[in-house]
């Protein structure tokens, strides 16, 4: 899956349909940011730690165990995200928990670690419709995107782009018609 793009999707596209009243600007940035974190395990390979391995490729930072470490660190850090520490801590633990469950549906790769350290299985979804993306070196080639790259691309719009998209905008909808239905019951006639 390609990181910078589709992972921070969900927890943004989410973040932006509740509004800001609900999620502040600084939390959304955070679960924006924690969406992306699983995937510094790719730091591993240059260090020779094989993707197999418990803290290779999603391995313990695809984990429940990691990602409720991440929904701690946001529940103690909750005044930096100018809101209470439960907020904070679930909004911290979904966004990181979307990383590994995005993972889980793509067509290839060894699977999530999820329950590690209890178990070193890897895990997938039984439904898989995302293509595995390639690692980096085989994304962009000649300065151009594989046609392996669009390929990954197009099934990222279609299965995770295209409703976070109308996540966002059903989302928004909907808060701009409560407020001008609460508006107009409030206006004298």
């Amino acid at each position: 899956m390609t990181t910078l793009i589709t992972h921070p999707l969900p927890a943004l596209a989410l973040g932006l349909a509740l509004g800001s009243n609900l999620i502040p600007p600084r939390l959304l940035l955070a679960g924006v940011l924690f969406a992306c974190l699983p995937d510094a395990d790719m730091l591993a390979f240059k260090l020779g730690v094989a993707y197999a391995d418990a803290f290779g490729h999603r391995g313990f930072s695809h984990s429940l165990l990691f990602a409720g470490f991440c929904g701690l660190a946001g529940a103690l850090s909750c005044r930096l995200f100018r809101c209470g520490p439960l907020k904070a801590g679930l909004w911290i633990l979904l966004a990181t928990l979307s990383h590994s469950l995005l993972d889980a549906l793509t067509d290839g790769g060894l699977g999530v670690a999820w329950l590690w350290p209890l178990s070193q299985e890897r895990h997938f979804l039984p439904w898989r419709p995302i293509e595995v993306s390639p690692f980096l070196n085989g994304f962009i080639v000649e300065g151009r995107l594989s046609p392996r790259a669009w390929q990954v691309l197009s099934s990222e719009a279609r299965w995770i782009w295209a409703p976070c998209l109308g996540l966002t905008l059903t989302g928004m909808l909907l808060r701009t018609s409560w407020a001008w239905l609460r508006r107009t019951r409030t206006e004298p006639a």
